[in-house]
């Protein structure tokens, strides 16, 4: 069989495998990595060369961080001052909705919402309205803002590792604002359809400050590890695993703080680390590693290229179509490590610079998520919430909720990206 399809073979059922199989994921990349590298597609002395250790310090630290300051409880006591200010259920529901967007811009999509979450549940309890839409709003809202910064997501990590993007680069790029207005842009477009989803929902809020913070280092650490990212991207001949230092660092930091303050074992914090992502992960850059070397990322990009008919909008417009789409059902995470490359190779044969079509490859693989159920970790996150309090989601309901959503956040976002690097 010809190399480059017996690779393609190889990487089809993979993916097969990673959506029959989504508690053992880690595991078919890991294999499939291994099949890569039995057959010779990849060097065994290549192997670990391809495996992007600076992001993977940079998930690990920043998890430990995160869970540090959940258990400090400054996201609740931050949720409950914010309903406050707010007139009525409808624009609580915003106000969630932006403040766990505001959130999942700088911590994981998952933990925001199971940090504001409880919050959403206690206002429905409070005022015996339905929790489900609340609940759907906050997690759709989590995987939108995702995309805004360096650290808000894996895909982000992955697209600023892969096309060397500081964390500045994400505000203001080649002189020009940078993804994260694009993603506000969505963000701010969603408002109208959540006014108008909730538009019944009309009963007083009333809400008290209860959640008391006796720890302020988990939030000191956060702010530090945004601020050191920032201060090192501005030193582009930096060593390749700064970022993932500075993250570790200061998670190594805020155990010893933990330890020291509550004069008990931190090893708990460690298992804030998920693990199975980090080994999927590495699974994936080596299997990506191999079907590079064997031509399939060249293949695909060219088949592209033949699709879109050499037309720069028409190729961006289908890569975020598709992005979107495929993302509905599937992980955006191997998604977008796969395609990265792809839509990059596919800028180079049309000879133009890849940012375009990578911007637009992130903004429809977060939100596209956001259509299903399924299509997020956080989606599911949220659902669970939901399901331990005994209610149940449909996929109606999710979708009533998440398709226009998406939609608006998906096309303003790709719009101001398309008007900005076109």
């Amino acid at each position: 069989m010809n190399p480059m399809l017996l690779a393609l073979l190889l990487f089809g059922v993979m993916y097969v495998l990673l959506l029959l199989l989504p508690e053992q994921r880690y595991l078919v990349a890991l294999g499939a990595a291994a099949a890569f590298i039995i057959l010779g597609f990849l060097p065994l002395s290549s192997a670990p060369g391809a495996i992007n250790w600076n992001v993977l310090m940079m998930l690990a630290g920043t998890m430990v961080t995160v869970e540090l300051f959940i258990q400090s409880k400054m996201p609740v006591q931050m949720a409950e001052k914010l309903l406050q200010i707010v007139p009525n259920v409808q624009w609580a529901v915003v106000a969630l909705s932006l403040f766990s967007g505001i959130i999942s811009a700088f911590v994981d999509n998952v933990a925001t919402v199971l940090m504001v979450a409880p919050v959403g549940l206690a206002v429905a309890k409070q005022l015996k309205t339905n929790p489900v839409p609340v609940i759907i709003s906050i997690a759709v809202s989590s995987n939108l803002q995702g995309a805004a910064t360096l650290v808000g997501d894996t895909t982000s990590i992955l697209l600023g590792s892969y096309a060397n993007m500081t964390f500045n680069d994400f505000f203001w790029f080649l002189g020009r604002p940078g993804i994260f207005f694009a993603v506000e842009a969505g963000a701010l477009a969603t408002i109208p359809v959540l006014l108008w989803l909730f538009r019944r929902e009309k009963a007083r809020v009333t809400s008290n400050v209860e959640t008391k913070v006796d720890d302020y280092v988990p939030t000191v650490l956060l702010a530090e590890t945004v601020v050191l990212l920032i201060v090192a991207s501005q030193f582009p001949e930096k060593p390749a695993l700064t970022n993932g230092i500075i993250c570790c660092a200061l998670a190594a930091i805020g155990c010893i703080c933990a330890l020291v303050r509550r004069r008990g074992n931190v090893a708990e914090l460690w298992k804030a680390i998920d693990y199975k992502t980090l080994l999927l992960l590495s699974g994936l850059f080596m299997v990506i590693e191999g079907i590079t070397r064997a031509g399939v990322i060249d293949a695909v990009a060219a088949l592209f290229v033949k699709l879109g008919g050499g037309s720069r909008l028409l190729m961006y417009m289908l890569i975020v179509a598709v992005s979107v789409l495929l993302s509905a059902f599937i992980d955006n995470i191997p998604y977008v490590a796969t395609m990265l490359p792809v839509v990059s190779g596919i800028a180079q044969l049309m000879g133009i610079a890849p940012y375009l079509f990578q911007f637009g490859l992130l903004i429809g693989a977060t939100l596209g998520g956001n259509i299903t159920p399924v299509g997020a970790s956080a989606n599911i996150a949220g659902i669970g919430i939901l399901q331990k309090e005994g209610y149940q989601v449909s996929t109606g309901d999710f979708m009533r909720i998440g398709v226009p959503f998406t939609l608006i956040a998906a096309a303003v976002g790709a719009l101001a990206v398309w008007l900005c690097y076109a």
